[in-house]
């Protein structure tokens, strides 16, 4: 059994080297690219935001949407609207659930993912990238400080008892 799994390991070792060699990129070049300057900021009710010149962009983690199960409705604020942190701010309805969406932070909505409320599946299949559900342009930026990072957030599910790994 312990010789299996070093022969498994082994086989992805090898295989993520082989991928790294193909695509002629450096890890430090492939992490570049799939990552970003703006770190994602986390909330307890599982809603994130990532802020770009004073907008940030909101979406539920991949552990809420997990939770949800098959997203098959999404109700997202409509631009103009003026948000509080905290505040209710819309709905995801799935074949198990119904949740509300929750602003992060304070500010104006001036966007919403019409992709998203036209295929609400968005959200499982891609939930940071595809599946974010609305922007807003921000009043309050300290509020930011107030939420968790992305290692807060998982040391947070994992001291909430959830058991899902992030």
């Amino acid at each position: 059994m312990t010789l299996q799994r070093y022969f498994i390991q082994a086989a992805r070792q090898y295989n993520l080297r082989c991928l790294l060699l193909s695509s002629r990129q450096s890890y430090c070049e492939l992490r570049h690219k799939y990552s970003s300057d703006a770190s994602r900021k986390y909330t307890d009710r599982h809603e994130w935001v990532v802020v770009d010149k004073g907008v940030g962009t909101v979406g539920i983690s991949k552990y809420a949407q997990e939770s949800l199960g098959d997203v098959v409705f999404a109700q997202l604020p409509d631009p103009g609207t003026k948000l509080t942190a905290g505040e209710e701010c819309g709905a995801l309805e799935s074949v198990k659930a119904a949740s509300e969406i929750y602003s992060p932070v304070a500010g104006v909505v001036t966007e919403k993912n019409v992709e998203v409320e036209n295929k609400p599946a968005l959200i499982n299949t891609s939930c940071y990238e595809n599946g974010w559900l609305f922007k807003l342009k921000l009043t309050n930026p300290d509020e930011l400080k107030e939420l968790m990072s992305e290692e807060k957030y998982e040391l947070f599910l994992k001291s909430d008892g959830h058991d899902k790994d992030v």
